[in-house]
């Protein structure tokens, strides 16, 4: 599932290299939950702290209580030894923003950003930032599954 972020971390990875995670909502919490099973370092960053509950009692990696839109909170967590940024929260200004600060400001070159409004996805484009778009995915995947079924059969029932 994560093998493309992954395959490209293992080329570059260093003992005391890891990834960022902003937001430990569902999607946030699993994520941060699979990369720390497989042995990867994660450091995840929620402004709730009862969000953190969410993680699994094997979880080895760090939590943060904070604002990742804040240099601050970034600089706290180590965000100039990063090999990936990947924010997940459930706003989409909020998302651009992390995702801006670690491309341009830090210069993290694997930055993933979920994205709720498939129309703003040109402007993470632009700044080199790949997009998870839950809309999108779940277009894409219903299309599949309508072409699987069998138009003749559906006519015959007619």
């Amino acid at each position: 599932m994560f093998s493309k972020l992954l395959t490209k971390k293992k080329k570059n990875k260093k003992k005391d290299s890891y990834i960022i995670i902003a937001g430990c909502g569902r999607l946030g919490a699993n994520l941060a939950n699979t990369l720390s099973a497989l042995g990867e370092n994660v450091i995840i960053i929620d402004q709730n702290q009862g969000s953190f509950r969410k993680l699994a009692p094997s979880f080895g990696g760090i939590t943060m209580t904070g604002d990742a839109t804040e240099i601050a909170v970034l600089d706290n967590a180590g965000i100039k030894k990063a090999t990936a940024v990947i924010s997940l929260t459930n706003k989409d200004n909020t998302n651009i923003m992390v995702a801006q600060l670690a491309k341009k400001m830090f210069n993290i070159e694997q930055v993933i950003a979920r994205l709720y409004d498939p129309e703003c996805e040109c402007v993470y484009r632009e700044f080199g930032i790949e997009t998870i778009c839950p809309a999108v995915l779940s277009m894409q995947e219903i299309d599949k599954l309508l072409t699987t079924i069998p138009l003749a059969s559906m006519e015959d029932e007619e």
